[in-house]
């Protein structure tokens, strides 16, 4: 069975984003520990950088590591859209999560209008590689009984507010550390895996 990974950028309060989306103020380090970290992170989940990037980071070519798939919320998506991109990463097939977007927004993108679980627990039937939840905090609340596996980069930040990794019931769920590596610009990567497989 397929596994459904969480794999988010994080503050040290537990946010993903500012309150109005925004993420630009995460610390990148100076140029050096930026280029580093950004190049361990592209070569790990080469997929998970937006189509309109890969050129750039010599990564067109690149074939897949992990992902296949990608589920998003509508706040994920939002920031693309907003620049007139309706597919952002093409390279993937495409779920938004949203029960308000136009179901014909792109034919490479399909619209979830309703029961994210149950339309997660049926894509992870499927044949194919993992599926990467992008966010945001109230879909990975949603979703918390279906995510396998958690990669955090967590950075040296306090945002102070927005929106939190996780927005959902009270549910503690417990996951182990199954690897982590510190950066030379202070950010952490964790990756966790669930102690008991979800349904």
């Amino acid at each position: 069975m397929r596994t459904l990974v969480y794999y988010v950028a994080v503050t040290l309060d537990g946010r993903i984003a500012g309150p109005h989306g925004e993420y630009d103020f995460y610390p990148q380090g100076d140029e050096e520990q930026a280029a580093a970290y950004s190049s361990s992170m592209n070569a790990r989940c080469p997929e998970t950088v937006p189509t309109v990037a890969r050129e750039a980071l010599g990564l067109t070519d690149i074939p897949h590591v992990r992902f296949d798939a990608v589920v998003m919320g509508l706040g994920a998506y939002r920031p693309a859209l907003d620049e007139g991109i309706t597919s952002p990463y093409a390279h993937l097939r495409q779920y938004v999560v949203s029960s308000t977007l136009a179901a014909d927004i792109d034919p490479a993108v399909t619209v979830v209008a309703e029961d994210p679980v149950g339309f997660v627990r049926d894509l992870k039937r499927q044949e194919g590689r993992d599926i990467w939840l992008c966010g945001g905090g109230r879909l990975a609340g949603a979703l918390l009984s279906e995510i396998d596996e958690l990669l955090v980069k967590s950075y040296p930040v306090v945002a102070g507010a927005g929106i939190p990794v996780f927005d959902g019931e009270f549910d503690p769920t417990v996951f182990q550390v199954a690897e982590r590596t510190a950066f030379a610009n202070g950010v952490t990567f964790t990756r966790l895996t669930r102690l008991t497989r979800p349904r």
